[in-house]
């Protein structure tokens, strides 16, 4: 049984974490968020010692540390994405592996850092890129794997829905979350990379707050994308069913399913990482630089390649 601590405590992505971490066989003996609505807490690890105070929190895991019987091995981050970087460093400095979840970190410079911080401690960060372990996606990758060399056309359309409270949170300040490609979509560039390989050219095509739009050229696959949190932008049928979110994955015309199940692959990425499989810095590295320079791209002119919805925005 391994001995995890958790930032973030009362955030959306908690749960998965907290339900990996007991469905593992595994102890949550400490964790903080300066939010005290944990209540879920009692549904996992009711005796988990709960902080609301970050220094309290950090002064805690590093008492612990002393002992080999307290400390923790794992420290488990799921709080803010502009966090991540500092908490991360926590963990390592205190001889704990790091589980964090997308993105690493908002600025590729600070993967550098981390990497010589793993160096010196011996110990290593993993990253949460849970599509890869989609049975579809998994059973794509193979196909593609199988197939011959010809270069593909995708297109990825995501749109989750946000009302009006996500602009004044902190996911709504770019310079905390990173932006709507970072946020909602860094999960999605690294599947795409992971299926088709590195970026050749990444041009963006829309940018505001609420969408953004671009194409990628991947090694093997020309990719248009859009990503949104406008409800007007959801397709006619999803609206009628009173969902909230639309995926869409087209390879070479085909669509790929991969809406359900979507949600239920953290524990298996912590089965892979306690089993020694776990994906790293040297993985999370490619969609990070990519968001990055998504965040950072002048809008190209040129939209001979564009995706259709761009097109019925023009």
């Amino acid at each position: 049984m391994k001995k995890f601590g958790l930032t973030g405590a009362a955030g959306y992505v908690a749960p998965r974490h907290l339900k990996a971490i007991k469905d593992t066989g595994n102890d949550l003996t400490a964790c903080f968020d300066p939010h005290d609505s944990v209540g879920v807490l009692d549904h996992f690890f009711p005796h988990a010692n709960f902080f609301i105070g970050y220094e309290r929190f950090e002064r805690h895991l590093t008492k612990i540390a002393l002992q080999s019987e307290t400390k923790i091995d794992f420290l488990t981050v799921c709080s803010p994405n502009h966090l991540h970087d500092s908490q991360i460093r926590l963990g390592l400095n205190i001889g704990a592996d790091v589980i964090c979840e997308k993105p690493l970190v908002l600025f590729p410079q600070n993967l550098d850092l981390l990497e010589d911080l793993e160096n010196k401690t011996g110990k290593k960060v993993f990253t949460v890129m849970q599509l890869r372990n989609h049975p579809s996606l998994v059973a794509l990758k193979e196909e593609i794997k199988n197939s011959s060399n010809k270069k593909h056309k995708v297109e990825l359309t995501y749109i989750t829905s946000r009302g009006n409270w996500y602009h004044y949170s902190w996911k709504g300040d770019e310079e905390k979350s990173g932006g709507i490609a970072t946020n909602i979509g860094i999960h999605l560039f690294d599947l795409l990379i992971w299926l088709f390989g590195g970026v050749v050219k990444n041009e963006v095509h829309l940018s505001d707050k609420n969408k953004m739009s671009g194409s990628l050229e991947l090694q093997n696959a020309d990719v248009t994308w859009y990503l949104s949190i406008d409800e007007n932008d959801l397709p006619g049928e999803i609206r009628l069913q009173n969902k909230s979110t639309f995926r869409s994955i087209v390879v070479d015309e085909k669509e790929i399913e991969f809406t359900e199940g979507f949600t239920n692959l953290h524990t298996r990425v912590y089965e892979e990482i306690l089993s020694g499989n776990g994906l790293g810095i040297s993985e999370a590295r490619p969609s990070i630089e990519a968001v990055y320079n998504i965040r950072f791209a002048k809008v190209s002119d040129d939209k001979n390649f564009i995706h259709p919805l761009l097109n019925k925005l023009r």
